[in-house]
């Protein structure tokens, strides 16, 4: 699929507008925020997938009208200044924001008093998102803590149609009727959502550099087993880790749960390769890429769910083959990629012999082969050690497939050694 993703700016309208073609996305952009020396870099991200992807309920297929959705996120890098990109990329029409504002979080839907500021798109209050399109709002001057939650509030007064969202954000979202975008309280967000909608990005100004690191794959980056309103996913605890060992750096997580690597799925994202530059390649400040998918491509063909569709039987060289793609694609943009063996999934119910030999197959290609920068070895990190193809029970969620947070942060410190050049070799 082709997309825009469009920068608005305030500066645009003095210094005019810059067009370049990247691939297949076009970008209008304006100057950064404070001059030469400042430059914008991504901070948070969300991945993005259609209505039709929703694995359960939620607001995605009906869409919104005349309704304020109030989302909370988790920035990972500071800056003193900020824009949001809010994405129509699977939208059957174009997208109407009326409203939008941004704060500080408080507890459940409330923010915090004093901290609300409005967010403009070309100096107006609202924009329209042509369909297939991202849109970059102007920068406001508003101080980003790393690591500390941010409420992004829109207010959305004409029918959206369905909506373009990331399904598992573990992360409550809030909705009211009306215009309470500039509220301080939550008493009108009445209703709410574990998915987020339309908000695929946060961006700070700060010193240019290529320091980011970007989580993709499938629900064991997504966060699949990670607890609601606790951010104890993987790329969470990483870079906490990171700041902790003094090496603090923005962690963008572009998981989707049942996504896969072999192309062509019908549900739960596009296919790694599909998105992997706008999910991976055209973020701002990224100079590193850890890679942890093929489990679903392995474990669907098990599967009778409509979800699983189409699902033949994955070899371990189709799979090699697109990890080779993705390493291609990466080194091409500059980007050092980091391979993650798959954990083990015996007990889960697409588990088979024949797709444990593939696991093993791939995770012997990505030890050995050479062809990632480095690798991090989820799968020993997390198996059992008197059963390797089981998961540790104290890093176990319940299903035998998704760590739990403990599973998680061991996943974090792995991947952390491997960054800051402390992993045993």
């Amino acid at each position: 699929m082709n997309f825009r993703k469009i920068r608005t700016g305030v500066l645009s309208a003095l210094l005019g507008v810059l067009l370049t073609v990247t691939g297949t996305a076009l970008y209008v952009g304006a100057s950064g925020p404070g001059g030469q020396h400042d430059a914008w870099l991504d901070s948070w991200s969300a991945a993005q997938m259609s209505a039709a992807d929703a694995r359960a309920p939620n607001w995605s297929a009906d869409g919104f009208a005349g309704h304020t959705i109030r989302q909370t996120v988790r920035p990972t890098l500071a800056g003193e200044s900020v824009r949001i990109t809010l994405s129509n990329l699977f939208g059957d029409r174009p997208l109407a924001i009326t409203a939008a504002t941004v704060a500080n979080t408080a507890a459940g839907a409330a923010v915090r008093s004093g901290t609300v500021r409005p967010i403009s798109f070309g100096g107006a209050p609202g924009a329209v998102i042509p369909r297939g399109a991202e849109l970059t709002s102007d920068s406001i001057d508003y101080p980003v803590n790393a690591r500390q939650s941010l409420t992004v509030t829109l207010y959305l007064s004409r029918p959206t149609g369905p909506a373009t969202f990331h399904y598992l954000a573990n992360t409550t979202t809030y909705r009211a009727i009306g215009d309470h975008s500039a509220d301080i309280d939550g008493w009108a967000f009445t209703e709410s959502s574990r998915s987020w909608y339309y908000l695929s990005g946060v961006e700070v100004s700060g010193t240019p550099n290529r320091d980011g690191v970007v989580a993709f794959g499938d629900s064991l980056t997504d966060g699949a087993g990670a607890w609601m309103d606790m951010d104890n996913r993987y790329p969470d605890v990483l870079a906490d880790r990171l700041a902790v060992a003094g090496r603090p750096r923005a962690v963008l997580n572009t998981g989707i749960g049942g996504n896969r690597t072999v192309p062509d799925p019908t549900s739960a994202g596009q296919s790694a390769a599909t998105r992997f530059r706008r999910d991976v390649l055209d973020k701002d400040g990224i100079g590193t890429v850890i890679l942890v998918s093929g489990i679903n491509d392995i474990g669907a063909s098990e599967l009778l769910e409509p979800w699983a569709r189409p699902n033949p039987a994955v070899t371990a060289d189709q799979l090699i083959a697109e990890y080779r793609l993705l390493i291609r694609m990466a080194h091409t943009d500059g980007l050092r990629i980091v391979g993650g063996t798959l954990p083990p999934y015996r007990g889960t119910p697409y588990f088979s012999e024949r797709g444990e030999q593939v696991r093993d197959a791939v995770n012997s290609w990505i030890r050995g082969s050479g062809e990632f920068d480095a690798v991090v070895d989820f799968e020993r990190v997390l198996a059992d050690p008197s059963d390797p193809d089981v998961l540790a029970a104290p890093f176990d969620s319940g299903d035998h497939l998704h760590p739990d947070p403990a599973g998680y942060s061991a996943m974090a410190d792995a991947a952390a050694r491997v960054l800051i050049g402390k992993a045993d070799q």
